[in-house]
This record gives C-alpha cells, structure tokens and sequence, in this order.
C-alpha cells in the first residue's frame, strides 16, 4: 500500500514536473515568497514600513534621481539584527532633498529642493554635526527605479514590503480555512445522519453570506488591523473546503480499505485521519491553491475599502486606493505597479492550482 502510494506520488512530481507553467509559477511564488520575509534586505529604504516621507519630491516618475543629505540623529535606536533584518530600522535620521550644497570652512550650506519650478530654500549648519565630520558620506545620489508616492516615499521600497502582506495572507488564511474545513466536512461525511444536516445547515448559511459582507462583519467585531484581516478572510474560506471534503468521505467511506480498518477494530478517528483522509488530498490540495489566490485578493478590496492593513504598514491594496486618482492625472503607475503585483501573484496561484489538479488526476 505504501509502496503503491509513494508511486503514486512519484508519477504526479513528474507530471507537474513537465508543465512548464506550473514550475514557472512554483519558482515565481518561491521568489515572492522569499522577497516577502527579506524585504527590508532588497528594499532601498530600510525604514520601518519604507515610511521616508519627502513631501518635496512627491509623485516622481520612475528613474528619477535627486542629490539626499542625511542628517543623523542625536537619539539612540536599541535594535538587534534581527530585528532590523525582519521589521526595518527605526530610523531617527533626517533625509531632506537637496539641488545643490556647498562648503565654505566649517559650514555646509544647501538649497532644499523644490518642486514645480519653485526656489528652494537655502540652509546651512555646521559640518561637526556629523560623526568625525565626515559630512561627504551623508550626501549621496538616491535614485528611485518606480518613482515616489503622493507622499514622496519610495515607490519600489513600498511594493516590496507591500508583498509581504499580499504573501501572508495567504498562508494564514489557507491554514484556518483547512484546519477548519476538514474537521467539519470529516464529521458530516463520516457520520451522516443528524450530524451532516446540523453542518450542512451551517456550511449552507455561511455561504449564503457574501464574503466581503462577512470578512467585513468580523473584522468590525475584531477590530481594524494586520492579524484581524487574515483571521477574517480564513474564517470565509473553510465552507469550500468542508463541501469538497464531505462530498470525498461520503464515496471514500464505502470502500473497501475502510470496511477493512472497521473490521480490524480501528477507531473512527484513526480511520478518518490515516485511512481516509490521505487518499482524498489531492482535491482539497487544488482548493487551496485557488483559497491562496482568493485571499490575496479579498485583502487587496479590503485594503482599498480601508479596513485591511492600516497605515503606515505598506499593502499593494493600500496603494492603489491611495493613487487611483493618479490614473487620470497622467501619473497611471502609482496604481499600476501595485496592481500588476496582485495580479501577477495571483495568476500565478491559479496557474500552480491547474498544474496541481492535471498530475493529482491519478485516472487520467
């Protein structure tokens, strides 16, 4: 039986293996995947959430360059690597955009940039401000490859640390729709009777409920905020999950190998989860590929409603809501990039859900 299984497995690997889109769309989620945890590694601004603001340099196009003076910070920031690697510096330093400085003995004098053709406004301080005064290493060409935001902050930055919402959200809401999902629809195929109409009841009732209208309801119930959305979402998605694995139990109960393991004395329990259950995966394997893509989305409208991910935290849906507008104003990729992202992401979950269904289909 275990050797007929492992087979099984093999000969699905080497199906999935020769479906160019399905590999394409693994690599490309692995890649997200990873870009999503290291973010603030790969982002240009490494502040927490990329919250750089430079009002003077809002809604630039992509490639735009400009000369930044850092101004460093008398404030100590207690931080640890790790803590840095995985939620960004809490930075105190100052960034100001400058168009042009010049040093005259002891005094750097700059001219803020300014925007719209206006005339900048020149300052000056003292170069032993700066550590060992080595003001030369404060003063560097920024380039920003997406441009910035309506609030001047790095457009590329802010995608990157966006994804790890879009990404997680996913994950968590998957693992609650199937924690959720196979328990209930294990009870009501197994058992029948009274037990599947109580959960057939509930599944039915749930799913009458518009998803947005119920991802709405609990996170009102559970407040706004980053975990209250992605325990939402996964409490929407199980009912799919339940249906699929009822309808798999009720013909799976009947067969042999499960007669078999009642006659050997075997509790339901261990039949449900060792006997049953293995040989109905590959279903519910597909569902979830298709849960992950749903989730994305469903976080993406409740950002853009603003009751997903709450400000200054970075979301791709987020971002849209705040530069659709842009679209007509002649500056389209504050919305675009963001939305490519979802989109991308999101096709690439449907894609791995179809490759996954094509080498599970062990009848074909």
């Amino acid at each position: 039986m275990s050797h007929k299984s492992s087979s099984l497995k093999q000969l699905a690997l080497q199906k999935f293996k020769k479906n160019f889109w399905g590999v394409f769309s693994f690599c490309f989620i692995i890649f997200i995947g990873l870009v999503s945890v290291f973010a603030y590694v790969f982002a240009p601004d490494s502040s927490q959430y990329a919250n750089q603001m430079h009002l003077a340099i809002h809604s630039k196009r992509p490639g735009f360059k400009v000369t930044m003076l850092t101004i460093p910070s008398r404030l100590e920031t207690n931080q640890n690597g790790l803590d840095k690697l995985f939620f960004g510096k809490k930075d105190a330093d100052t960034e100001i955009p400058i168009s042009e400085y010049k040093m005259k003995g002891d005094i750097l004098t700059y001219k803020e940039y300014a925007s719209d053709g206006l005339e900048g406004v020149e300052k000056t301080m003292n170069i032993h401000e700066f550590p060992k005064g080595s003001y030369k290493t404060y003063i560097k060409e920024k380039t920003f490859l997406f441009g910035t935001d309506k609030y001047g902050r790095d457009l590329l930055s802010r995608v990157l640390v966006g994804a790890r919402i879009s990404f997680f959200i996913g994950f968590v809401a998957v693992f609650i729709s199937l924690v959720i999902g196979i328990f209930m629809g294990s009870i009501a195929g197994y058992f029948g009777g009274k037990v599947d109409a109580v959960i057939m009841w509930i599944i039915n009732v749930t799913w009458s409920i518009p998803t947005l209208l119920l991802v709405i309801a609990i996170t009102l119930a559970l407040g706004k905020g980053f975990w209250q959305v992605f325990i939402a979402v996964g409490l929407t998605m199980w009912v799919e999950v339940a249906r699929v694995v009822r309808g798999q139990i009720i013909s799976a109960k009947e067969m042999q190998y499960v007669t078999a393991a009642r006659a050997l004395g075997y509790n339901d329990f261990r039949i449900i989860t060792k006997h049953i259950l293995p040989n109905i995966m590959a279903p519910v394997i597909v569902i979830s590929a298709a849960n992950f893509a749903a989730a994305i989305l469903i976080e993406s409208g409740l950002s853009f409603l603003g009751i997903g991910a709450q400000p200054p935290m970075a979301s791709w849906g987020a971002m849209i809501k705040d530069h659709y507008n842009y679209i007509i104003l002649g500056k389209p990729y504050l919305a675009i990039i963001p939305g490519l992202c979802i989109m991308s992401l999101v096709m690439a979950f449907m894609l791995i859900g179809n490759a996954l269904r094509d080498a599970l289909d062990v009848k074909g």
